[in-house]
Parts: C-alpha cells; sequence; structure tokens
C-alpha cells in the first residue's frame, strides 16, 4: 500500500482509506456486526492507515464498529471524524463551542480514545464559512488537547476555497471522482499551496462507477440511492455525485472500454483519482471482504496513460459536466 503525506500534519497515511458510512448501516443497505468487523479488520491488514467515519454514522455505530475492530491492535491508524450533523436543523449559530465540546465528548468515547486526530464539520451551512468564531472555537479544542486537528468535509468548491483561508485548517473532504471533476480546475493548485491535506469522497459516485448498476437494478427503501436521487433528504450531489441515474449509466458505458482488463472499473475510479498528487487520501467505503481488498488492490495499479486521462476528460465536458459542473 503506497502512502501520502497528510499536509502540514507530517503524518503518512495509505493513499487507500476506509469511509464507513455504508458499515454505520444508515442511509445504505444493512450490513450486520461481523460483516462490518471483518471489512475493517481485512482493510487495516492490507495496510490501511486511514478512516473516516461520523458521529450519525448509523448514530454512532460505525464509530463503535471502528474501536472494537482496533482493540488489541498495536498500531491505530488515523481517524477522522465527523460533527455537526446532529444539530436539529443546519444553522450556523449551532456550532457553538459547548455544542462542538458535546459532539467531540461523545466520539472520543465511542471511539475509545482521550483525543481525536482529526474532526471535521460536516457538510455546514455555506455561511459557517463567514465565521471566525467557530473556528476559533475549533482552536480551543485543539488547546484542550481533545482534538489534534480540524478541517471541513464541504459540499461546495466554494466552501473549500472559503474554509482554507483560516490558517489551521488542516484537511478539507470533498467529492472527487471521474463524475466530479471540477476540483482539479482551482481548489487543488490552492490545496498544495497551502500545504492542506485533501480527502477524496464518493470516489465511486455511490457506487455508480463500479459498473455493476443497470436501469433493472432496485435499491433498498432504506438506501439513499432510492430516496434520496432528487435530493429530496440530503444534498443531491451526495448520491451518484449529483448525476442522473439513467445518463450516468450511459456514461459508464462510454469509460468502459478504456478499463484494462486486470483491473476492476471501481479499482480504475480509484486509480483515476489517485493520478492527482493534490490528493492526500481516497475512502472508498468496503462493507464486505471482498470489497476491501479491491479497494487495496487499486494502490498498486500502474498509472493510467495520458491518452486514457484525456478520453475520460472529453467524456466528462461533453456528458457530465452539463448536470454537475456548476452546481457544486
Amino acid at each position: 500500500m503506497k502512502q501520502r503525506l497528510f499536509g502540514r500534519t507530517g503524518r503518512l497515511v495509505s493513499e487507500i482509506g476506509f469511509g464507513s458510512w455504508g458499515i454505520g448501516g444508515a442511509q445504505w443497505t444493512a450490513v450486520d456486526d461481523t460483516e462490518a468487523m471483518n471489512a475493517i479488520t481485512s482493510s487495516l491488514d492490507l495496510g490501511v492507515t486511514f478512516i473516516d467515519t461520523a458521529d450519525v454514522y448509523g448514530d454512532g455505530r460505525s464509530e463503535k464498529l471502528i474501536a472494537q475492530a482496533l482493540r488489541g491492535r498495536s498500531e491505530r491508524p488515523y481517524i477522522a471524524t465527523k460533527a455537526g450533523k446532529r444539530l436539529p436543523s443546519q444553522v450556523t449559530s449551532g456550532y457553538t463551542l459547548a455544542n462542538l465540546r458535546d459532539w467531540v465528548s461523545r466520539s472520543r468515547d465511542y471511539l475509545e480514545t482521550d483525543i481525536l486526530d482529526l474532526v471535521q464539520l460536516h457538510c455546514p451551512p455555506t455561511d459557517l464559512y463567514y465565521h471566525q468564531e467557530v473556528f476559533e472555537a475549533l482552536d480551543r479544542l485543539v488547546e484542550e488537547k481533545l482534538i489534534r486537528n480540524y478541517g471541513v468535509s464541504v459540499e461546495k468548491i466554494e466552501e473549500a476555497i472559503k474554509a482554507i483561508e483560516y490558517p489551521n485548517v488542516t484537511s478539507v473532504q470533498i467529492i472527487f471522482n471521474i463524475l466530479r471533476q471540477r476540483p482539479i480546475e482551482l481548489f487543488f493548485e490552492l490545496a498544495k499551496k497551502k500545504n492542506v491535506a485533501v480527502i477524496a469522497r464518493v470516489p465511486l459516485a455511490s457506487g455508480l462507477l463500479s459498473g455493476k448498476f443497470s436501469r433493472s437494478s432496485i435499491f433498498d427503501k432504506e438506501d439513499h440511492r432510492n430516496f434520496n436521487r432528487n435530493g429530496e433528504f440530503f444534498d443531491v450531489g451526495e448520491t451518484f455525485s449529483g448525476m442522473p441515474y439513467e445518463q450516468g449509466l450511459d456514461v459508464v458505458e462510454k469509460i468502459r472500454p478504456l478499463v484494462n482488463g486486470s483491473e476492476t472499473m471501481a479499482q480504475f475510479a480509484l486509480r483515476w483519482i489517485l493520478m492527482f498528487d493534490a490528493v492526500s487520501v481516497v475512502i472508498p467505503g468496503a462493507r464486505t471482504v471482498a470489497q476491501a481488498r479491491s479497494n487495496a488492490a487499486a494502490s498498486a495499479l500502474p498509472a493510467i496513460p495520458d491518452e486514457v486521462m484525456a478520453q475520460i476528460r472529453a467524456i466528462y465536458d461533453a456528458d457530465v459536466r452539463p448536470f454537475v459542473h456548476q452546481r457544486w
């Protein structure tokens, strides 16, 4: 497993991380504890040293499963959690020092640690990024040794660019994949200049880029790929990366011939992300041992040829850009 520097922390992390939204059991097809634990353990055994979670994934289930999987292991991975979605409504005024301290305390308990490696504001309202006092509250938590570092998880490029104006923002988590290429244009260069770590989330566009779905695919009623296709419950960009499902399927078929026969389409999609040196870590989800192994194997794939990268960009410009580029 190849490693990359995680921004200004000086910490090396595996370039393939473990995204734990899916094992939380909420907004995805259910996965039992044993299967989830095996997926985490297999990822760690394969060299994964970065785990991303959140306090609302399964109302803490994800954090608890991670803590359980780490018991008895000699080395602890870098764990990034998130805070803010526990608010009854997403308003900037809810991001007080008292609330942040409460959320951090809960995550420390669930992750069984005295200090959290990284706490990310969990896709807060855009207005929050114009309120310095929120970031001063996070500085206070660092001073109190409750967290080592803090970052943000964003929906929009505007939010990412504004966030890194604050000098102690260590990382930005952003949707980046073959179907969401806008971060390449400006944000990546700004992040590199400021030595801010970039966490690429939703790398497979909710599984769309695995190449395993069709127009007849059926998703569980509790799965966001069923109930949030038009953004009914949260930002539509989190579901299939905001791409209309049927058009997304058509794009996948145009990409499929570019995939080397020795790799899966999902692995190709992960390797595409790793072609960008601004990315510190990509966090595909894994709910089974097989998925964990497939994800980890993407780190060993050869670089994608320039001509193939150009073809991917051409497909994006023609068939994807009109749907997503200016929305986020």
